[in-house]
Protein backbone atom coordinates (compact mmCIF):
# COMPACT_ATOMS: atom_id res chain seq x y z
CA UNK A 1 0.00 0.00 0.00
CA UNK A 2 1.45 3.37 -0.97
CA UNK A 3 1.20 6.25 1.50
CA UNK A 4 2.70 9.67 0.84
CA UNK A 5 3.96 11.98 3.56
CA UNK A 6 0.78 14.03 3.10
CA UNK A 7 -1.38 10.94 3.71
CA UNK A 8 0.49 10.15 6.93
CA UNK A 9 0.09 13.75 8.12
CA UNK A 10 -3.68 13.52 7.49
CA UNK A 11 -3.89 10.33 9.57
CA UNK A 12 -1.88 11.82 12.45
CA UNK A 13 -4.02 14.99 12.49
CA UNK A 14 -7.19 12.88 12.47
CA UNK A 15 -6.19 10.76 15.46
CA UNK A 16 -4.96 13.78 17.43
CA UNK A 17 -8.25 15.57 16.77
CA UNK A 18 -10.32 12.61 17.98
CA UNK A 19 -8.37 12.43 21.24
CA UNK A 20 -8.67 16.22 21.59
CA UNK A 21 -12.46 15.98 21.41
CA UNK A 22 -12.50 13.46 24.26
CA UNK A 23 -10.33 15.68 26.45
CA UNK A 24 -12.38 18.78 25.59
CA UNK A 25 -15.73 17.33 26.68
CA UNK A 26 -14.46 15.45 29.76
CA UNK A 27 -15.80 17.96 32.31
CA UNK A 28 -19.24 18.15 30.72
CA UNK A 29 -19.49 14.37 30.39
CA UNK A 30 -18.53 13.72 34.03
CA UNK A 31 -21.46 15.55 35.65
CA UNK A 32 -23.54 12.38 36.17
CA UNK A 33 -24.42 9.05 34.53
CA UNK A 34 -26.94 10.65 32.19
CA UNK A 35 -24.25 13.02 30.98
CA UNK A 36 -21.69 10.24 30.56
CA UNK A 37 -23.86 7.56 28.93
CA UNK A 38 -26.62 9.63 27.30
CA UNK A 39 -24.95 12.99 26.68
CA UNK A 40 -27.29 14.60 29.22
CA UNK A 41 -30.25 13.93 26.89
CA UNK A 42 -29.53 17.32 25.39
CA UNK A 43 -28.09 16.56 21.96
CA UNK A 44 -30.13 17.42 18.84
CA UNK A 45 -31.88 14.53 17.11
CA UNK A 46 -30.08 15.05 13.80
CA UNK A 47 -26.67 14.75 15.46
CA UNK A 48 -27.74 11.53 17.20
CA UNK A 49 -29.05 10.24 13.89
CA UNK A 50 -25.77 10.95 12.08
CA UNK A 51 -23.91 9.27 14.95
CA UNK A 52 -26.17 6.21 14.77
CA UNK A 53 -25.64 5.93 11.01
CA UNK A 54 -21.89 6.36 11.44
CA UNK A 55 -21.81 3.56 14.02
CA UNK A 56 -23.55 1.28 11.48
CA UNK A 57 -21.04 2.14 8.74
CA UNK A 58 -18.83 -0.86 9.33
CA UNK A 59 -16.21 -1.38 6.62
CA UNK A 60 -16.32 -5.18 6.87
CA UNK A 61 -20.04 -5.06 6.24
CA UNK A 62 -19.41 -2.57 3.44
CA UNK A 63 -17.10 -5.02 1.68
CA UNK A 64 -19.73 -7.74 2.03
CA UNK A 65 -22.19 -5.39 0.35
CA UNK A 66 -19.66 -4.80 -2.44
CA UNK A 67 -19.50 -8.55 -2.96
CA UNK A 68 -23.27 -9.07 -3.15
CA UNK A 69 -23.73 -6.13 -5.54
CA UNK A 70 -20.90 -7.49 -7.70
CA UNK A 71 -22.37 -11.01 -7.72
CA UNK A 72 -26.13 -10.39 -7.70
CA UNK A 73 -26.47 -7.03 -9.42
CA UNK A 74 -29.36 -4.77 -8.47
CA UNK A 75 -31.16 -7.72 -6.87
CA UNK A 76 -28.61 -7.29 -4.10
CA UNK A 77 -30.57 -4.30 -2.79
CA UNK A 78 -32.85 -6.82 -1.06
CA UNK A 79 -30.12 -8.86 0.65
CA UNK A 80 -29.34 -6.34 3.45
CA UNK A 81 -32.83 -7.20 4.70
CA UNK A 82 -31.10 -10.23 6.27
CA UNK A 83 -29.97 -7.96 9.13
CA UNK A 84 -32.64 -6.27 8.55
CA UNK A 85 -31.84 -2.71 7.52
CA UNK A 86 -35.49 -1.65 7.63
CA UNK A 87 -35.65 -1.98 11.43
CA UNK A 88 -34.97 1.78 11.47
CA UNK A 89 -38.29 2.31 9.69
CA UNK A 90 -40.23 0.54 12.46
CA UNK A 91 -38.27 2.50 15.06
CA UNK A 92 -39.04 5.78 13.32
CA UNK A 93 -42.76 5.09 12.91
CA UNK A 94 -43.58 4.02 16.46
CA UNK A 95 -41.03 1.97 18.44
CA UNK A 96 -38.53 4.75 19.21
CA UNK A 97 -41.16 6.87 20.91
CA UNK A 98 -42.41 3.84 22.84
CA UNK A 99 -38.87 3.19 24.10
CA UNK A 100 -38.08 6.84 24.90
CA UNK A 101 -41.27 7.33 26.93
CA UNK A 102 -39.75 5.14 29.64
CA UNK A 103 -37.17 7.86 30.42
CA UNK A 104 -34.57 5.30 31.58
CA UNK A 105 -30.84 4.93 31.01
CA UNK A 106 -30.35 1.40 29.55
CA UNK A 107 -32.32 -1.42 27.96
CA UNK A 108 -32.08 -3.45 31.16
CA UNK A 109 -33.53 -0.59 33.20
CA UNK A 110 -36.27 -0.30 30.58
CA UNK A 111 -37.23 -3.96 31.09
CA UNK A 112 -38.04 -3.22 34.75
CA UNK A 113 -40.71 -0.75 33.63
CA UNK A 114 -42.37 -3.64 31.76
CA UNK A 115 -42.00 -6.55 34.22
CA UNK A 116 -41.54 -4.88 37.61
CA UNK A 117 -39.01 -5.46 40.36
CA UNK A 118 -40.12 -8.91 41.57
CA UNK A 119 -38.27 -12.15 40.93
CA UNK A 120 -39.57 -12.41 37.38
CA UNK A 121 -38.55 -8.83 36.73
CA UNK A 122 -35.07 -9.44 38.12
CA UNK A 123 -34.65 -12.53 35.93
CA UNK A 124 -35.75 -10.62 32.84
CA UNK A 125 -33.40 -7.77 33.68
CA UNK A 126 -30.54 -10.19 34.29
CA UNK A 127 -30.97 -11.91 30.93
CA UNK A 128 -30.97 -8.53 29.16
CA UNK A 129 -27.76 -7.51 30.95
CA UNK A 130 -26.24 -10.87 30.02
CA UNK A 131 -27.34 -10.50 26.41
CA UNK A 132 -26.03 -6.95 26.23
CA UNK A 133 -22.62 -7.75 27.72
CA UNK A 134 -22.10 -10.87 25.63
CA UNK A 135 -23.17 -9.09 22.44
CA UNK A 136 -20.96 -6.08 23.23
CA UNK A 137 -17.97 -8.35 23.83
CA UNK A 138 -18.71 -10.22 20.61
CA UNK A 139 -18.95 -7.01 18.58
CA UNK A 140 -15.68 -5.68 20.02
CA UNK A 141 -13.93 -8.94 19.15
CA UNK A 142 -15.45 -8.65 15.66
CA UNK A 143 -14.04 -5.13 15.38
CA UNK A 144 -10.69 -6.34 16.72
CA UNK A 145 -10.38 -8.93 13.96
CA UNK A 146 -11.66 -6.61 11.24
CA UNK A 147 -9.56 -3.61 12.24
CA UNK A 148 -6.38 -5.68 12.48
CA UNK A 149 -6.78 -7.26 9.05
CA UNK A 150 -7.78 -3.94 7.51
CA UNK A 151 -4.72 -2.14 8.89
CA UNK A 152 -2.39 -4.96 7.82
CA UNK A 153 -3.66 -4.66 4.25
CA UNK A 154 -3.71 -0.86 4.04
CA UNK A 155 -1.00 0.57 6.31
CA UNK A 156 2.67 0.36 5.30
CA UNK A 157 4.30 -0.50 8.63
CA UNK A 158 5.38 -4.08 9.29
CA UNK A 159 3.20 -5.01 12.26
CA UNK A 160 0.91 -7.96 12.90
CA UNK A 161 -2.89 -7.53 12.55
CA UNK A 162 -3.32 -7.98 16.32
CA UNK A 163 -0.73 -5.28 17.06
CA UNK A 164 -2.48 -2.86 14.73
CA UNK A 165 -5.82 -3.64 16.38
CA UNK A 166 -4.48 -3.10 19.91
CA UNK A 167 -2.94 0.27 18.97
CA UNK A 168 -5.98 1.61 17.11
CA UNK A 169 -8.48 0.42 19.72
CA UNK A 170 -6.37 1.89 22.52
CA UNK A 171 -6.34 5.28 20.78
CA UNK A 172 -10.11 5.09 20.34
CA UNK A 173 -10.58 4.10 23.96
CA UNK A 174 -8.94 7.33 25.15
CA UNK A 175 -11.71 9.58 23.85
CA UNK A 176 -14.44 7.04 24.67
CA UNK A 177 -13.37 6.71 28.31
CA UNK A 178 -12.79 10.45 28.82
CA UNK A 179 -15.82 11.90 27.06
CA UNK A 180 -18.50 9.18 27.21
CA UNK A 181 -21.34 9.37 24.73
CA UNK A 182 -20.82 13.07 24.02
CA UNK A 183 -17.34 12.45 22.63
CA UNK A 184 -18.57 9.36 20.79
CA UNK A 185 -21.33 11.34 19.05
CA UNK A 186 -19.07 14.28 18.15
CA UNK A 187 -16.32 12.05 16.76
CA UNK A 188 -18.94 9.99 14.92
CA UNK A 189 -20.02 13.19 13.18
CA UNK A 190 -16.46 13.97 12.11
CA UNK A 191 -16.00 10.39 10.93
CA UNK A 192 -19.23 10.56 8.96
CA UNK A 193 -18.06 13.70 7.15
CA UNK A 194 -14.79 11.99 6.16
CA UNK A 195 -16.61 8.92 4.87
CA UNK A 196 -19.13 11.02 2.95
CA UNK A 197 -16.33 12.96 1.21
CA UNK A 198 -14.59 9.69 0.33
CA UNK A 199 -17.84 8.18 -0.95
CA UNK A 200 -18.61 11.07 -3.27
CA UNK A 201 -15.09 11.04 -4.68
CA UNK A 202 -15.08 7.28 -5.34
CA UNK A 203 -18.52 7.47 -6.95
CA UNK A 204 -17.37 10.39 -9.12
CA UNK A 205 -14.37 8.41 -10.36
CA UNK A 206 -16.61 5.42 -11.11
CA UNK A 207 -19.09 7.54 -13.05
CA UNK A 208 -16.27 9.00 -15.15
CA UNK A 209 -14.44 5.74 -15.81
CA UNK A 210 -17.25 3.19 -16.22
CA UNK A 211 -19.90 3.59 -18.88
CA UNK A 212 -23.01 1.59 -19.66
CA UNK A 213 -21.32 -0.18 -22.57
CA UNK A 214 -18.47 -1.30 -20.30
CA UNK A 215 -20.92 -2.51 -17.67
CA UNK A 216 -22.83 -4.53 -20.26
CA UNK A 217 -19.61 -6.28 -21.26
CA UNK A 218 -18.64 -7.42 -17.75
CA UNK A 219 -22.03 -8.40 -16.29
CA UNK A 220 -24.43 -11.24 -17.22
CA UNK A 221 -27.95 -10.77 -18.57
CA UNK A 222 -30.33 -9.72 -15.80
CA UNK A 223 -27.61 -8.17 -13.63
CA UNK A 224 -29.12 -4.70 -14.01
CA UNK A 225 -32.67 -5.89 -13.33
CA UNK A 226 -34.31 -5.44 -9.94
CA UNK A 227 -36.96 -8.16 -10.13
CA UNK A 228 -36.53 -11.92 -10.00
CA UNK A 229 -38.42 -15.20 -10.22
CA UNK A 230 -38.31 -18.37 -8.14
CA UNK A 231 -34.64 -18.88 -9.11
CA UNK A 232 -31.96 -16.22 -9.48
CA UNK A 233 -31.02 -16.99 -13.12
CA UNK A 234 -27.73 -15.08 -13.31
CA UNK A 235 -25.26 -16.91 -15.55
CA UNK A 236 -21.64 -15.95 -14.83
CA UNK A 237 -20.20 -19.06 -16.50
CA UNK A 238 -18.73 -17.26 -19.53
CA UNK A 239 -17.70 -13.99 -17.87
CA UNK A 240 -16.35 -15.19 -14.52
CA UNK A 241 -16.84 -18.95 -14.01
CA UNK A 242 -15.72 -18.93 -10.37
CA UNK A 243 -18.56 -16.56 -9.52
CA UNK A 244 -21.11 -19.26 -10.27
CA UNK A 245 -19.46 -21.41 -7.61
CA UNK A 246 -19.50 -18.56 -5.08
CA UNK A 247 -23.20 -17.95 -5.67
CA UNK A 248 -23.90 -21.68 -5.30
CA UNK A 249 -22.01 -21.70 -1.98
CA UNK A 250 -24.21 -18.86 -0.72
CA UNK A 251 -27.22 -21.14 -1.18
CA UNK A 252 -29.50 -18.37 -2.45
CA UNK A 253 -29.54 -18.91 -6.22
CA UNK A 254 -32.01 -21.80 -6.25
CA UNK A 255 -35.36 -21.10 -4.62
CA UNK A 256 -34.42 -17.41 -4.36
CA UNK A 257 -38.12 -16.57 -4.16
CA UNK A 258 -38.57 -18.77 -1.08
CA UNK A 259 -35.40 -17.32 0.44
CA UNK A 260 -36.80 -13.83 -0.12
CA UNK A 261 -40.10 -14.68 1.62
CA UNK A 262 -38.35 -16.14 4.68
CA UNK A 263 -36.01 -13.13 4.78
CA UNK A 264 -38.92 -10.67 4.79
CA UNK A 265 -40.79 -12.72 7.42
CA UNK A 266 -37.75 -12.72 9.69
CA UNK A 267 -37.01 -9.06 9.03
CA UNK A 268 -40.49 -7.87 9.97
CA UNK A 269 -40.53 -9.86 13.22
CA UNK A 270 -37.03 -8.75 14.22
CA UNK A 271 -37.99 -5.14 13.47
CA UNK A 272 -41.19 -5.41 15.51
CA UNK A 273 -39.09 -6.66 18.45
CA UNK A 274 -37.54 -3.20 18.72
CA UNK A 275 -33.97 -2.02 19.17
CA UNK A 276 -31.57 -4.49 20.76
CA UNK A 277 -29.77 -3.37 23.95
CA UNK A 278 -26.78 -1.82 22.20
CA UNK A 279 -25.68 1.57 20.81
CA UNK A 280 -28.89 1.85 18.76
CA UNK A 281 -31.09 1.79 21.88
CA UNK A 282 -28.68 4.10 23.73
CA UNK A 283 -29.19 6.79 21.11
CA UNK A 284 -32.95 6.41 21.31
CA UNK A 285 -32.77 6.86 25.08
CA UNK A 286 -30.41 9.85 24.64
CA UNK A 287 -32.95 11.82 22.59
CA UNK A 288 -34.55 14.85 24.23
CA UNK A 289 -38.08 13.47 23.97
CA UNK A 290 -40.11 10.72 22.19
CA UNK A 291 -40.70 12.86 19.10
CA UNK A 292 -36.99 13.51 18.62
CA UNK A 293 -36.26 9.82 19.21
CA UNK A 294 -38.48 9.01 16.21
CA UNK A 295 -36.88 11.75 14.10
CA UNK A 296 -33.44 10.41 14.99
CA UNK A 297 -34.34 6.94 13.73
CA UNK A 298 -35.95 8.38 10.59
CA UNK A 299 -32.81 10.22 9.51
CA UNK A 300 -30.54 7.16 9.81
CA UNK A 301 -31.60 5.72 6.44
CA UNK A 302 -30.93 9.06 4.74
CA UNK A 303 -27.52 9.38 6.41
CA UNK A 304 -26.52 5.96 5.07
CA UNK A 305 -26.98 7.10 1.44
CA UNK A 306 -23.24 7.99 1.12
CA UNK A 307 -22.45 4.42 2.10
CA UNK A 308 -24.52 3.09 -0.80
CA UNK A 309 -22.76 5.59 -3.09
CA UNK A 310 -19.38 4.22 -1.98
CA UNK A 311 -20.53 0.63 -2.47
CA UNK A 312 -21.77 1.38 -5.98
CA UNK A 313 -18.55 3.17 -6.94
CA UNK A 314 -16.23 0.46 -5.60
CA UNK A 315 -18.29 -2.27 -7.28
CA UNK A 316 -18.33 -0.59 -10.69
CA UNK A 317 -14.57 -0.01 -10.63
CA UNK A 318 -14.03 -3.60 -9.55
CA UNK A 319 -16.25 -4.94 -12.34
CA UNK A 320 -14.59 -2.81 -15.01
CA UNK A 321 -10.93 -3.14 -14.03
CA UNK A 322 -10.48 -6.20 -11.82
CA UNK A 323 -12.50 -8.85 -13.62
CA UNK A 324 -9.43 -10.00 -15.62
CA UNK A 325 -7.45 -10.41 -12.38
CA UNK A 326 -10.34 -12.32 -10.79
CA UNK A 327 -10.35 -14.73 -13.73
CA UNK A 328 -6.68 -15.48 -13.06
CA UNK A 329 -7.44 -16.27 -9.41
CA UNK A 330 -9.52 -19.29 -10.42
CA UNK A 331 -11.76 -20.47 -7.59
CA UNK A 332 -10.05 -18.25 -5.00
CA UNK A 333 -11.56 -14.86 -5.78
CA UNK A 334 -10.67 -12.35 -3.06
CA UNK A 335 -13.08 -9.40 -3.09
CA UNK A 336 -11.12 -7.70 -0.30
CA UNK A 337 -8.61 -6.74 -3.00
CA UNK A 338 -11.08 -4.41 -4.70
CA UNK A 339 -10.74 -1.54 -2.24
CA UNK A 340 -6.90 -1.53 -2.16
CA UNK A 341 -6.96 -1.57 -5.96
CA UNK A 342 -9.29 1.44 -6.06
CA UNK A 343 -7.16 3.39 -3.59
CA UNK A 344 -3.86 2.60 -5.29
CA UNK A 345 -5.06 3.36 -8.81
CA UNK A 346 -7.65 6.12 -8.55
CA UNK A 347 -6.97 8.30 -5.50
CA UNK A 348 -4.39 11.12 -5.37
CA UNK A 349 -2.11 11.81 -2.40
CA UNK A 350 -3.96 13.51 0.44
CA UNK A 351 -7.30 12.02 -0.55
CA UNK A 352 -5.81 8.60 0.14
CA UNK A 353 -5.14 9.73 3.70
CA UNK A 354 -8.65 11.14 4.03
CA UNK A 355 -10.18 7.89 2.76
CA UNK A 356 -8.04 5.75 5.07
CA UNK A 357 -8.96 7.98 8.01
CA UNK A 358 -12.59 7.59 7.02
CA UNK A 359 -12.33 3.81 6.65
CA UNK A 360 -10.54 3.48 9.98
CA UNK A 361 -13.19 5.70 11.51
CA UNK A 362 -15.85 3.28 10.28
CA UNK A 363 -14.33 0.64 12.55
CA UNK A 364 -13.70 3.11 15.36
CA UNK A 365 -17.21 4.51 15.27
CA UNK A 366 -18.87 1.11 15.73
CA UNK A 367 -16.30 0.17 18.34
CA UNK A 368 -16.58 3.37 20.38
CA UNK A 369 -20.37 3.25 20.44
CA UNK A 370 -20.27 -0.39 21.53
CA UNK A 371 -17.85 0.27 24.39
CA UNK A 372 -19.97 3.14 25.67
CA UNK A 373 -23.16 1.04 25.58
CA UNK A 374 -21.51 -1.94 27.33
CA UNK A 375 -20.09 0.20 30.12
CA UNK A 376 -23.57 1.62 30.76
CA UNK A 377 -24.88 -1.85 31.60
CA UNK A 378 -21.95 -2.67 33.87
CA UNK A 379 -22.24 0.54 35.87
CA UNK A 380 -25.97 1.31 35.85
CA UNK A 381 -27.40 -2.20 35.99
CA UNK A 382 -24.79 -4.08 38.02
CA UNK A 383 -22.55 -1.76 40.06
CA UNK A 384 -25.10 0.94 40.92
CA UNK A 385 -28.01 -1.45 41.39
CA UNK A 386 -26.36 -4.24 43.39
CA UNK A 387 -22.94 -3.12 44.63
CA UNK A 388 -23.17 0.56 45.62
CA UNK A 389 -26.69 2.01 45.19
CA UNK A 390 -25.80 5.20 47.11
CA UNK A 391 -22.64 5.97 45.18
CA UNK A 392 -21.93 9.63 44.40
CA UNK A 393 -21.63 10.88 40.85
CA UNK A 394 -17.85 11.12 41.06
CA UNK A 395 -17.63 7.49 42.12
CA UNK A 396 -20.00 6.39 39.36
CA UNK A 397 -18.03 8.24 36.69
CA UNK A 398 -14.80 6.62 37.89
CA UNK A 399 -16.58 3.28 37.78
CA UNK A 400 -17.61 4.12 34.21
CA UNK A 401 -13.97 4.65 33.24
CA UNK A 402 -13.06 1.27 34.72
CA UNK A 403 -16.06 -0.42 33.10
CA UNK A 404 -15.10 0.91 29.68
CA UNK A 405 -11.58 -0.46 30.09
CA UNK A 406 -12.91 -3.85 31.25
CA UNK A 407 -15.30 -4.09 28.31
CA UNK A 408 -12.46 -3.20 25.95
CA UNK A 409 -10.10 -5.76 27.50
CA UNK A 410 -12.71 -8.53 27.34
CA UNK A 411 -13.50 -7.90 23.69
CA UNK A 412 -9.84 -7.63 22.68
CA UNK A 413 -9.01 -10.84 24.56
CA UNK A 414 -11.70 -12.79 22.74
CA UNK A 415 -10.74 -11.21 19.42
CA UNK A 416 -7.08 -12.13 19.93
CA UNK A 417 -7.90 -15.86 19.87
CA UNK A 418 -10.36 -15.81 16.97
CA UNK A 419 -9.21 -17.05 13.59
CA UNK A 420 -11.66 -15.24 11.30
CA UNK A 421 -14.19 -12.43 11.10
CA UNK A 422 -16.73 -14.88 9.70
CA UNK A 423 -16.37 -17.01 12.83
CA UNK A 424 -17.68 -14.32 15.16
CA UNK A 425 -20.10 -12.83 12.61
CA UNK A 426 -21.95 -16.13 12.17
CA UNK A 427 -22.16 -16.55 15.93
CA UNK A 428 -23.56 -13.05 16.45
CA UNK A 429 -26.13 -13.21 13.64
CA UNK A 430 -27.17 -16.87 13.94
CA UNK A 431 -26.58 -17.59 17.60
CA UNK A 432 -26.97 -14.45 19.62
CA UNK A 433 -29.66 -12.52 17.74
CA UNK A 434 -31.46 -15.58 16.42
CA UNK A 435 -33.01 -16.20 19.83
CA UNK A 436 -33.84 -12.58 20.56
CA UNK A 437 -37.00 -12.18 18.52
CA UNK A 438 -39.95 -14.07 20.04
CA UNK A 439 -39.72 -12.81 23.63
CA UNK A 440 -39.08 -9.24 22.50
CA UNK A 441 -42.02 -9.19 20.12
CA UNK A 442 -44.33 -10.52 22.82
CA UNK A 443 -43.16 -7.95 25.40
CA UNK A 444 -44.64 -5.14 23.28
CA UNK A 445 -47.89 -6.62 22.05
CA UNK A 446 -49.12 -9.17 24.66
CA UNK A 447 -49.94 -8.02 28.16
CA UNK A 448 -49.77 -11.54 29.69
CA UNK A 449 -46.05 -12.02 29.03
CA UNK A 450 -44.28 -11.77 32.38
CA UNK A 451 -40.66 -11.72 33.52
CA UNK A 452 -40.44 -15.52 33.73
CA UNK A 453 -41.78 -15.88 30.20
CA UNK A 454 -39.33 -13.28 28.90
CA UNK A 455 -36.39 -14.93 30.67
CA UNK A 456 -37.11 -18.48 29.51
CA UNK A 457 -38.03 -17.35 26.01
CA UNK A 458 -34.76 -15.44 25.58
CA UNK A 459 -32.70 -18.25 27.08
CA UNK A 460 -34.39 -20.96 25.00
CA UNK A 461 -34.05 -18.93 21.82
CA UNK A 462 -30.36 -18.17 22.30
CA UNK A 463 -29.48 -21.76 23.24
CA UNK A 464 -31.53 -23.15 20.33
CA UNK A 465 -29.85 -20.82 17.86
CA UNK A 466 -26.38 -21.75 19.09
CA UNK A 467 -27.16 -25.49 18.90
CA UNK A 468 -28.82 -25.28 15.47
CA UNK A 469 -25.53 -25.56 13.50
CA UNK A 470 -24.62 -28.65 15.56
CA UNK A 471 -28.00 -30.37 15.17
CA UNK A 472 -28.45 -29.41 11.50
CA UNK A 473 -25.02 -28.39 10.15
CA UNK A 474 -26.21 -28.16 6.54
CA UNK A 475 -29.17 -25.89 7.28
CA UNK A 476 -28.85 -22.23 6.32
CA UNK A 477 -29.19 -20.00 9.44
CA UNK A 478 -32.10 -18.14 7.83
CA UNK A 479 -34.06 -21.37 7.31
CA UNK A 480 -33.45 -22.30 10.96
CA UNK A 481 -35.10 -19.06 12.10
CA UNK A 482 -38.76 -20.31 12.04
CA UNK A 483 -37.84 -23.31 14.22
CA UNK A 484 -35.90 -21.16 16.70
CA UNK A 485 -38.77 -18.67 16.76
CA UNK A 486 -41.26 -21.45 17.47
CA UNK A 487 -39.25 -22.94 20.35
CA UNK A 488 -38.59 -19.55 21.90
CA UNK A 489 -42.22 -18.49 21.51
CA UNK A 490 -43.51 -21.67 23.14
CA UNK A 491 -41.11 -21.21 26.07
CA UNK A 492 -42.23 -17.60 26.53
CA UNK A 493 -45.96 -18.35 26.39
CA UNK A 494 -45.93 -21.51 28.52
CA UNK A 495 -43.67 -19.98 31.18
CA UNK A 496 -45.92 -16.93 31.39
CA UNK A 497 -49.16 -18.91 31.64
CA UNK A 498 -47.94 -21.23 34.43
CA UNK A 499 -46.78 -18.28 36.54
CA UNK A 500 -48.57 -15.23 37.89
CA UNK A 501 -49.09 -12.17 35.69
CA UNK A 502 -47.05 -9.01 36.18
CA UNK A 503 -48.33 -6.89 39.08
CA UNK A 504 -51.31 -4.73 38.13
CA UNK A 505 -49.67 -1.46 39.09
CA UNK A 506 -46.64 -2.22 36.90
CA UNK A 507 -48.87 -3.14 33.95
CA UNK A 508 -51.00 -0.05 34.35
CA UNK A 509 -48.01 2.24 34.68
CA UNK A 510 -46.38 0.75 31.58
CA UNK A 511 -49.55 0.96 29.51
CA UNK A 512 -50.32 4.50 30.65
CA UNK A 513 -46.81 5.78 29.81
CA UNK A 514 -45.99 3.83 26.65
CA UNK A 515 -49.49 3.42 25.20
CA UNK A 516 -48.72 0.38 23.00
CA UNK A 517 -51.22 -1.25 20.68
CA UNK A 518 -51.79 -4.99 20.55
CA UNK A 519 -53.41 -7.41 23.01
CA UNK A 520 -53.74 -5.06 25.99
CA UNK A 521 -57.51 -5.07 26.52
CA UNK A 522 -57.47 -6.40 30.15
CA UNK A 523 -54.98 -3.72 31.18
CA UNK A 524 -56.98 -1.04 29.43
CA UNK A 525 -60.05 -2.23 31.34
CA UNK A 526 -58.18 -1.81 34.63
CA UNK A 527 -57.30 1.77 33.78
CA UNK A 528 -60.82 2.64 32.60
CA UNK A 529 -62.07 1.91 36.12
CA UNK A 530 -59.76 4.66 37.40
CA UNK A 531 -60.04 7.02 34.43
CA UNK A 532 -63.01 6.48 32.08
CA UNK A 533 -61.58 9.00 29.61
CA UNK A 534 -58.57 6.90 28.68
CA UNK A 535 -58.71 5.59 25.11
CA UNK A 536 -56.99 2.52 23.61
CA UNK A 537 -54.28 2.92 21.02
CA UNK A 538 -55.95 2.19 17.67
CA UNK A 539 -52.98 3.17 15.49
CA UNK A 540 -51.82 -0.37 14.64
CA UNK A 541 -53.14 -0.36 11.07
CA UNK A 542 -51.79 3.13 10.42
CA UNK A 543 -48.37 2.37 11.92
CA UNK A 544 -47.90 -0.88 10.02
CA UNK A 545 -49.04 0.74 6.77
CA UNK A 546 -46.52 3.53 7.31
CA UNK A 547 -43.84 0.90 7.97
CA UNK A 548 -44.65 -0.69 4.61
CA UNK A 549 -44.41 2.68 2.87
CA UNK A 550 -41.15 3.37 4.71
CA UNK A 551 -39.61 0.08 3.58
CA UNK A 552 -40.40 0.93 -0.06
CA UNK A 553 -38.97 4.44 0.44
CA UNK A 554 -35.78 3.07 2.00
CA UNK A 555 -35.39 0.50 -0.79
CA UNK A 556 -35.82 3.28 -3.35
CA UNK A 557 -32.95 5.22 -1.75
CA UNK A 558 -30.64 2.22 -2.12
CA UNK A 559 -31.77 1.37 -5.66
CA UNK A 560 -31.57 5.00 -6.83
CA UNK A 561 -27.98 5.30 -5.65
CA UNK A 562 -27.03 1.97 -7.25
CA UNK A 563 -28.66 2.99 -10.53
CA UNK A 564 -27.18 6.51 -10.53
CA UNK A 565 -23.67 5.07 -10.10
CA UNK A 566 -24.13 2.86 -13.17
CA UNK A 567 -26.07 5.28 -15.32
CA UNK A 568 -23.13 7.15 -16.76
Amino acid sequence: MRLSALDIVVLVIYFAAMIGVGIYVTRRASKNLDSYFLGGKSMPWWLLGVSNASAMWDITGTMWLVYILFAYGLKAVFLPWLWPVFNQVFDAVYLSKWIRRSNVRTGAEWITTRFGAGRGGELSRAVVVLFALVSVTAFISYDFQGMGKFCKAFLPWDMSPNTYAVILMSITAIYVVLGGMLSVVLTDFAQFVLMAISSVFIAGVAMQRVGISTLDQVTPAGWQGLFFGWNLDLDWSTLLPAMSGRIAEDGWATMFGFFFMVMVFKGILVSMAGAAPNYDMQRILAAKNPKEASLMSAIVSICLVPRWIMIGGITLLGLAFMTPEFRQMGDKIDFELVLPYVINNFLPAGLTGILLAGLLSAFMSTFSATVNAGAAYLVNDLYKRYVKPEAENRTLIRASYIASVLILAAGMSVGYFLTSINQITQWIVSGLFGGYTAANVLKWYWWRLNGYGYFWGMLTGIVSAILAPVVAPGLHPLYAFPFILLLSGIASIVSSLVTDPVEEETLKSFYRNVRPWGFWKPVHAMLVKEDPSIQPNTDAARDLTNCGVGIVWQLTLVRFRSMSSSAI
